[in-house]
């Protein structure tokens, strides 16, 4: 779950260009010679090899996709980058379909539970993806097209070349402007240069990148950090923690917890989570433990309940339910964005915490 931008590679006067060949309707077919995108060639697509299933498609090969646009998407369902990107994929799939381009997700897990196809096909029912996706739990996809980000995106031509590519979340105008660059190509005629405006949920809602002072923070020992509990981190057997005051970005646990290399998972009814952080959203990705379970929550913002700061999936009181194991959103804040102390208790015991992300 990484955040980062890419400027656009290549020039795009040319889509000017397709805009005025589409509606230079005075002059000659004949007289207007056949548009090429100035997006350059960046390698040849290496393909789909190695998916372990597809959901939404029969496996696909680079030579059954030859003569389309092809827009391959790198995810994963927890991932909040993924999560605010999916309404804009969706819309461009949807929008550019008859035009001749094809979207393809590949589902590559960073924790091991998104691994688990019930997880990613309710994942992809829950976010409404109807385009075709390649499970790549091993990773081989992402290895063979050298990814190392969540979310990434290639644009493939229709002779199979690699002509542009874009990581992390954000500038949407670019990526569509390149889709419509490449299909101009492919078709030998514009299409409708309009931008896709998407509306999204509560979770994929734009970040307010002007007010965000926190960063991503995962609470298994492999990553951890900032962890502020005076009890040292025991690593895979249980122990009692305690947390005290917290400083910006730091974060401690309460009861007891095992901490694992990806997540905690809470030993005892009560056990809790504190985080002091700065941004409008606050997410956490959480799981109930067991295929099933559900776990109650109570979530409190510097004591209180959150009120209206409440986020999607708590209510005002900070009442809420984990039943799947995926990304909840925990905090809005609803007025001006100021530092706040967020705690969750987990009224139930077996609950896994993975990571925090904020928006």
């Amino acid at each position: 779950m990484k955040r980062i931008s890419l400027a656009l590679a290549g020039s795009l006067a040319g889509i000017v260009m397709a805009a005025a060949v589409g509606g230079a309707s005075a002059a000659p077919a004949a007289a207007s010679a056949p548009f090429r995108s100035n997006l350059p060639v960046e390698g040849t697509a290496p393909g789909f090899d190695g998916a372990v299933t597809w959901l939404n498609s029969a496996p696909l090969t680079s030579r059954q996709l030859r003569g389309k646009v092809v827009l391959v998407d790198f995810w994963t369902y927890s991932c909040i980058n993924c999560i605010r990107t999916v309404p804009y994929v969706r819309a461009w799939a949807s929008k550019y379909r008859e035009h001749g381009l094809a979207v393809v997700g590949v589902h590559t897990p960073e924790f091991k539970f998104e691994q688990d196809l019930t997880n990613v096909n309710a994942a992809v029912g829950r976010f409404q993806i109807d385009f075709p996706i390649a499970v790549d739990s091993n990773q081989a996809i992402w290895q063979a097209w050298g990814n190392r980000y969540w979310p990434a995106y290639y644009l493939v031509d229709a002779s199979g070349k690699i002509r542009y590519k874009q990581f992390g979340e954000g500038d949407f105008d670019k990526m569509e402007r390149a889709i419509q660059s490449l299909l101009a190509e492919a078709r030998g005629s514009a299409v409708d240069m309009g931008l896709v405006n998407p509306p999204a949920t509560a979770e994929q809602a734009a970040p307010d990148l002007g007010n965000i002072r926190s960063g991503e923070a995962y609470i298994g020992y492999r990553q951890a950090a900032n962890f502020s509990s005076p009890e040292r981190l025991r690593e895979d057997r249980p122990q009692q923690y305690t947390v005290g005051a917290l400083r910006l970005n730091e974060w401690g646990l309460s009861g007891q917890w095992t901490v694992g290399a990806e997540s905690a998972m809470a030993g005892q009814p009560d056990a809790g989570v504190a985080h002091r952080f700065s941004a409008r959203d606050l997410h956490l990705v959480l799981g109930p433990g067991k295929a099933g379970g559900s776990v109650r929550i109570k979530v409190t913002l510097d004591g209180q309940p959150p009120g209206a700061d409440h986020g999607a999936d708590i209510d005002a009181e900070g009442n809420g339910v984990i039943n799947a194991t995926r990304l909840y959103q925990l905090v809005r804040q609803s007025g001006k964005v100021r530092q706040r102390r967020f705690e969750i208790r987990f009224l139930d015991k077996g609950a896994e915490a993975y990571a925090f992300t904020f928006g």
